[in-house]
């Protein structure tokens, strides 16, 4: 059998292509997502994985799920530790808990672990997919807004009037990972479009009055 080498620069060429949808798909699933390495460090995390972290995506990267997430049962995770290293690729639920890094507030929920092949390279990776168990509408605005780091930036960076792949590119998002944060705050705060979200972030004072360029309040970053 003859091997044809132009063919290889295509090949190359429509795995980039389909990374990029991949990575594209996963910042707009508002489920929490992480791709990660057979010993559970974080290779890509979504905008709903890192909002339990009120953080940046990027900013789990290179993170273990052991240091973000406590299993509830360690013989759960001997099983699935047992059958990563046999080869098998079942998906395997997981139940654990963490607390945010918003407000510290004790959460609970399964991780679904799929081990998926790594393609062109034989080594397998892990998909985690978290289901948040509990969850509760979010509260009716308080009379001084909170938000995480990753929102006050946002909101200070659409204050001066910056575009959305401007908002990204400053702050290592794409563009469906600005807009996830956008859509949060907006239905969080009961308002529609950019210049109202921008508007209530100074009614709530999560916006400091009479600066520019804009920028967050003290005292606001923390919890969201």
């Amino acid at each position: 059998m003859t091997h044809n080498m132009a063919d290889e620069p295509v090949v190359v060429e429509d795995m980039g292509t389909w990374r990029n949808h991949f990575l594209t798909l996963l910042d707009r699933i508002p489920m929490p997502i992480a791709v990660c390495r057979i010993d559970g460090e974080v290779i890509v995390a979504n905008p709903a994985m890192a909002a339990e972290w009120g953080t940046a995506p990027g900013r789990l990267r290179g993170r273990g799920l052991r240091e973000l997430f406590t299993p509830r049962s360690e013989p759960q995770l001997d099983r699935l530790v047992r059958a990563l290293r046999t080869g098998r690729t079942s998906r395997y639920p997981i139940e654990v808990t963490w607390r945010t890094g918003t407000d510290g507030a004790l959460r609970e929920g399964e991780f679904t672990i799929d081990p998926v092949m790594a393609v062109p390279h034989p080594a397998p990776v892990l998909l985690a997919m978290l289901y948040v168990r509990d969850e509760r509408p979010e509260p009716p605005p308080s009379p001084h807004g909170v938000v995480s780091e990753a929102q006050a930036r946002i909101l200070a960076l659409a204050a001066s009037g910056a575009t959305t792949a401007a908002i990204g590119k400053a702050l290592g998002l794409t563009v469906d990972g600005v807009n996830y944060h956008l859509t949060r705050l907006a239905h969080r705060w009961r308002v529609q479009g950019r210049t109202a979200l921008v508007a209530k972030a100074y009614a709530l004072g999560v916006l400091a009055p009479g600066r520019w360029p804009p920028a967050a309040a003290e005292g606001v970053i923390g919890r969201s």
